[in-house]
Parts: structure tokens; C-alpha cells; sequence
């Protein structure tokens, strides 16, 4: 097999992988609520995120791929297949940060992991001038956005409803969101593989422009042979990862934040799921744990301002911050560990 191609399986591998520890990290927040207010069990909740994670390739076009794919400038064929290995340093930077982040029980975003590794190793290769701001900029903008677009509808949300059902009795209201939130997580789930597994797939669009097996006008479309593996493949790792579950942060999202009850948790996984399918519309990629905790801490200091956990909250908001810049540095480091075994640099 020609070397180059070998890397480009390897690569692809690699972020495949990546994609199922993405489905295993961030898809936990797909059920957080629907298992915190035991209306599914843990096992029966991820099987039901997974299959939502995987149907959303069916409705959401590939607009997000196309702005990861463009965080930076790729040269085709570079010296050294240099730009292969920039996106194999930005996936290695990625998995890192999640892992460490998955052991700590934090709700870091995979997304901003993947996206700040990818610019971290491009940078570290051609310096600050590799990077598209115009893309780069509108996912930095969403950073603040998202969370707080989650905590107003949220908030609003839960206002309506209360006063909708102000005349029925507690159980009753209670054994309708009951049913509800099974309606509530789906569209979650949805919109959490429209908007994340795309991610992947736009890292995989960027490895194959740089090493010249695809055209950078290409659309990623199910009905071209030539890109339908990888819509395909990068839902199913994602189903994959969802249905391997990951118990650690559905205990911090759901039950550390904020207690919850059906009603609110129908609220919280509703105003989620809208911000996801805008952002998705708008070709942003947002960071799913940003938008179900701003969200979750909306419902929460509605209902009541102590029922949020706030020293929770900031611990989570300050692994947010410093997710980008760390994924950045371990994929620099990557890459010049890279570069000084490489002897095509």
C-alpha cells in the first residue's frame, strides 16, 4: 500500500475513534435529564440517545463538516504530507483532553477539544496566519451564546408550562412529562448528532484535502457514493459511543447541577435541542455540554436560585475555558514531537 494512503487509513481510524469517545463523552448529556428524573434507566436511555445520534444524519445537511473542514488554510499535497500530519496531531490532541476530562467526571466539550486541536497543530506548523477567523470566529462567538440561549429558553420554557398546567394535579402533570421527555431526549439526541458527528466528518473532509483524495469543493452529501461513507461511518461511531454510555459525567449533568423532575427536564432537553438545531442551520458548531448545562442551570434557578449547585456550575465553566487552549498545546506538542521523527520535515 502506498505510504501515504497507509497514513490517511490510520488517520481516519483514529478519528473514527475519536468519534466513538465523543458518542461515549459528550452524548452522557443526551440523558442526563431523562435518567436523573428516572424516567429511563441508564441502559435503556442510552440505546434510545444512540438511535437518535445515528437518524440525524437522515435530517440534518452537512454545514458544520464544511466549517470544521475550513478552520484552516490546508495546502494540498504539501512537503512531507505535512497537513495529514496536523490533523493526526489535532485528533491526538483531542482524545487526550477528553480522556483526562472523562476520567475527572468533567462535562468538557469534545467539540472545542477537536476544533482547538486541529487550530493548535495547524499553528504549530505555519504559525497564526494557517487560521480562518471568519470560521474560527463564528465557533468562538457560540461559545458564550450557546449556554446562555439554552439557560433563556429554558428559563421561558419552564415559566409556560407552569402556568399551562397550573390546574392540573402534581401526578398528573408528572406521568405527562413522563412521556414527554421520552419526546424531549429524542430531539436532544438528535440534535446532538447533527451538530457533532458532522465535526468528525469535517476533520476526515480536511485529512483527505490534504493529501489530494478530495477536491475542496466537495460536498458531503448521502446520495454521492464518494462521501456517504463518510456521513455514515462518523453517525455510527458516534451510535456506538453513545451506547457505551458514560455514567461518570450523567452523574454531574443530571443530578450534581440541578435535581430535577419530568416537567423540568422536558424544558431543559427542549430549549437544548432548539439552540442545537439552529446552530446546525447556521453551519456552527456548538458545543453540545455547553447547551444542556445552560439549559439545565435555567430550569434549576427558575424553579429555585439554591437548587443549583453553583460551586458545580463553575467548576464546570472553568474546564469549558480552558478546554480550547489545552487541547491546543497537547496537539502542538504532538505535532513537534511529529516533526522531530519525521524525516520528511
Amino acid at each position: 500500500m502506498d505510504p501515504v494512503l497507509a497514513l490517511v487509513v490510520f488517520v481516519v481510524a483514529l478519528a473514527l475513534a475519536f468519534d466513538v469517545i465523543n458518542g461515549f463523552h459528550d452524548a452522557a448529556n443526551s440523558i442526563a435529564t431523562v435518567v436523573s428524573t428516572r424516567v429511563l434507566t441508564p441502559r435503556a436511555a442510552v440505546w434510545w440517545a444512540a438511535f437518535f445520534n445515528f437518524a440525524a444524519m437522515f435530517i440534518f445537511a452537512a454545514g458544520v463538516s464544511d466549517t470544521v473542514s475550513k478552520t484552516i488554510h490546508i495546502e494540498r499535497n504539501a512537503p512531507g504530507n505535512a497537513y495529514v500530519y496536523v490533523v493526526l496531531a489535532g485528533l491526538l490532541g483531542a482524545i487526550v483532553w477528553d480522556l483526562l476530562t472523562w476520567w475527572w467526571g468533567l462535562p468538557t466539550s469534545s467539540s472545542h477539544a477537536l476544533i482547538g486541536g486541529f487550530a493548535g497543530a495547524g499553528v504549530a506548523y505555519a504559525g497564526w496566519d494557517v487560521l480562518r477567523w471568519d470560521k474560527l470566529g463564528n465557533t468562538l462567538k457560540w461559545i458564550p451564546i450557546a449556554p446562555l440561549m439554552g439557560l433563556a429558553i429554558g428559563s421561558l420554557l419552564l415559566v409556560a408550562v407552569a402556568w399551562i398546567f397550573r390546574r392540573w394535579r402534581p401526578a398528573s402533570v408528572d406521568r405527562f412529562f413522563r412521556r414527554g421527555q421520552l419526546f424531549s431526549a429524542a430531539l436532544y439526541s438528535l440534535g446532538h448528532g447533527g451538530n457533532d458527528a458532522q465535526k468528525t466528518m469535517g476533520i476526515i473532509v480536511a485529512l483527505l484535502v490534504a493529501s489530494g483524495h478530495m477536491d475542496p469543493d466537495t460536498e458531503l452529501t448521502l446520495t454521492n457514493p464518494s462521501t456517504l461513507w463518510i456521513i455514515l461511518s462518523c453517525h455510527a461511531a458516534m451510535g456506538l459511543g453513545t451506547a457505551l454510555g458514560g455514567w461518570r459525567i450523567v452523574k454531574t449533568m443530571g443530578m450534581k447541577i440541578a435535581r430535577l423532575k419530568p416537567f423540568s427536564g422536558f424544558c431543559a432537553e427542549t430549549a437544548g435541542a432548539f439552540t442545537l438545531f439552529l446552530a446546525t442551520q447556521l453551519k456552527i458548531p456548538v458545543s453540545t455540554t455547553h447547551t444542556i448545562t445552560g439549559a439545565i442551570v435555567g430550569v434549576g434557578s427558575t424553579l429555585k436560585f439554591s437548587a443549583v449547585k453553583w460551586g458545580v456550575a463553575m467548576r464546570i465553566v472553568w474546564a469549558w475555558v480552558l478546554t480550547i487552549p489545552a487541547a491546543a498545546i497537547v496537539s502542538a506538542g504532538c505535532f513537534w514531537a511529529i516533526r522531530a521523527l519525521h524525516p520528511g520535515f
